[in-house]
C-alpha cells in the first residue's frame, strides 16, 4: 500500500476555447502523505480551483492521473468517484455552502446522517461546541454572520472524519480578523485530527501556515517550497 493518501502524476487539464485547445493545467506532479499540509498559491486564472478540483476528482484530467487514497480516480466513473469522495474528503469553500433551510446543527450533521452514523447529534454538538457555536446551534445560516457561517461550514467539513480536506479560499469572504480566526480554527482541528489539508489561496501569508506550499502562474508550476 502506498504511503501517499494523494498523488498527481503529469497533470494536465486542456479545454476548447473558440473551437481551439487552451491548456490551463500543465504537466504537475505532487505527492502528500497523511497529515500533510499543502498551499496551492497564485493569482485568479492561475490554474489553482482547477487542480484543486482535479485532486478532488470533481473532474478528470486531459493527460495524467490522479491516485486518491489508492484510487486511480481515471478508472472510476462518476458515482464511484462520489462514493469516494463521501468516505475520504471533506470540503470548505469560500462561499460556505450551507444549506438555508437547516440550521447550524442540521448542515453539520448532514453527513452523518448521510452515512447512517450513529449518534449523528450528539458528535455535530460536539464539533459545534469545538468552534465555539454551541450557543447558535438552532440557528439558520442567513441569522449568523460570515466567520459563524464559516465555522460552522469547518464543523460540517470535519464531521465525517475525513482523510484529506480540500479548502478553498477559505478565508476570502471574511474581513482579515475574523479570516484569521478561522485559519487558526481550521489548522486547529487539521492537526488534531491529523488530516491532509490541501489549501487554495491567493494570500502568501495563510499559504505560509502550511508545510509546503507551490505556486501557478497560468497553469504551470513557478515555485515549490
Amino acid at each position: 500500500m502506498s504511503e501517499y493518501v494523494l498523488q498527481a502524476r503529469n497533470l494536465s487539464k486542456t479545454v476548447s476555447v473558440a473551437d481551439q485547445p487552451l491548456c490551463i493545467l500543465h504537466e504537475l506532479s505532487l505527492s502528500l502523505k497523511p497529515g500533510d499540509s499543502l498551499a496551492i498559491v497564485g493569482r485568479s486564472g492561475s490554474g489553482k480551483s482547477t487542480l484543486l478540483g482535479l485532486l478532488a476528482g470533481l473532474d478528470l484530467p486531459s493527460s495524467g492521473e490522479v491516485i486518491l487514497a489508492g484510487q486511480n480516480l481515471n478508472r472510476l466513473d462518476e458515482d464511484q468517484r462520489a462514493a469516494l469522495r463521501a468516505r475520504e474528503v471533506g470540503f470548505v469553500f469560500q462561499s460556505f455552502q450551507l444549506l438555508d433551510s437547516l440550521t447550524a446543527l442540521e448542515n453539520v450533521m448532514l453527513p452523518l446522517e448521510l452515512k447512517n452514523r450513529k449518534g449523528a447529534r450528539q458528535q455535530a454538538l460536539k464539533l459545534l461546541r469545538e468552534v465555539g457555536l454551541e450557543q447558535r446551534t438552532r440557528h439558520y445560516p442567513q441569522q449568523m454572520s460570515g466567520g459563524e457561517q464559516q465555522r460552522v461550514a469547518i464543523a460540517r467539513a470535519f464531521a465525517a472524519e475525513p482523510h484529506i480536506l480540500f479548502a478553498d479560499e477559505p478565508t476570502g469572504n471574511l474581513d482579515s480578523q475574523t479570516g484569521e480566526h478561522i485559519t487558526d480554527l481550521l489548522f486547529e482541528l487539521n492537526r488534531a485530527r491529523h488530516t491532509t489539508l490541501v489549501l487554495v489561496t491567493h494570500d502568501d501569508r495563510l499559504a505560509q501556515r502550511c508545510a509546503s506550499q507551490i505556486r501557478l502562474e497560468a497553469g504551470r508550476l513557478t515555485e515549490q517550497s
